[in-house]
């Protein structure tokens, strides 16, 4: 899934890692304020929304709102990249938003069961979770970054120095793959499997780093960056080697959905050409991670 943010955005807090228990409906806008309603049916791309989701107003999204900067929480405001990007796209499809905090491992589900008509979460477009169901509208490129205690005192620089070492880790993310995969590697070069540790939430495999616990955290670039940027003060983290395996983050729509799903393209090339999708990657720092042309289903 691509990134560092806004230094006034907080850092991570063992508070911030508590999984909500349950989908928590909460508007999103440029600070996570504002109610459902509202419906501007002379919006630039209102015409291309499915007449379901004009009569209703809103566009239900699924996310997990725990990895900062991309989507986190502010007290009780909903921030970050995504949410910045739903909400100008509110403006561009004439409804608004609606975040619904949920386990990243269960979004797919609810997509499929519509509890959430869209998916924005950081998540990573490839073949699998196409074969799950989801088409996805690419708006990002990012790749898996190694995240080390500051000093990197283990002395990791690349996936090869994680071999019979434990790594900490979301699961259910494509940088669990990126670990047993290179598990595999190591096993077969004789020098020891990777003991991966993986949690609900990136926090937690943060705190387990920090603690020593392990040696490396494996994350999206853009949200390690930000680790390394704010946690401690810039002084818990560091990252270390290259973006590995860069990829695409996809906006997740069901595959039936094809209507809702080129609204949605329609909405992000209108940001691209206004400039508000720069101007939101700028606001965090993840310039470096912009797409120029907006794909549907563009990952492998």
């Amino acid at each position: 899934m691509p990134a560092a943010r806004n230094p006034r955005l907080r850092p991570i807090t063992a508070a911030a890692v508590l999984a909500a228990g349950s989908l928590l409906l909460t508007a999103c806008g440029s600070g996570g304020g504002g109610s459902a309603g509202g419906v501007n049916t002379s919006a630039p791309l209102y015409g291309k929304l499915p007449a379901e989701i004009q009569k209703a107003g809103v566009i239900k999204v699924g996310s997990e709102v725990a990895y900062a900067p991309v989507e986190y929480k502010q007290g009780e405001k909903i921030v970050g990249i995504d949410p910045d990007l739903a909400d100008a796209l509110g403006k561009q499809l004439g409804v608004k938003f609606q975040i619904q905090d949920a386990g990243f491992d269960t979004l797919i589900t609810s997509l499929g069961t519509k509890r959430i008509d869209l998916i924005m979460s950081a998540m990573t477009d490839n073949k699998d979770r196409q074969g799950k169901g989801v088409e996805f509208v690419d708006y990002f490129r990012a790749g898996t970054s190694i995240l080390t205690q500051k000093g990197n005192p283990k002395g990791i620089h690349s996936l090869d120095d994680l071999c019979g070492q434990t790594v900490a880790l979301q699961k259910a993310t494509v940088n669990e793959d990126t670990a047993k995969t290179q598990s595999d590697k190591c096993t077969a070069a004789g020098k020891g499997a990777i003991t991966i540790q993986g949690y609900e939430h990136d926090g937690e495999a943060l705190l387990k780093l920090k603690s020593g616990a392990a040696v490396a955290d494996l994350n999206d670039y853009p949200v390690a960056a930000y680790n390394a940027q704010t946690s401690g003060g810039g002084k818990d983290f560091e990252v270390v080697g290259e973006q590995i395996d860069p990829g695409l983050y996809g906006i997740g729509v069901a595959k039936d959905n094809t209507q809702l799903r080129d609204a949605v393209k329609a909405g992000v090339e209108a940001l691209i050409a206004n400039g508000e999708y720069a101007k939101i990657l700028d606001k965090y720092n993840v310039k470096l991670g912009a797409v120029s042309s907006v794909t549907v289903n563009g990952g492998s």
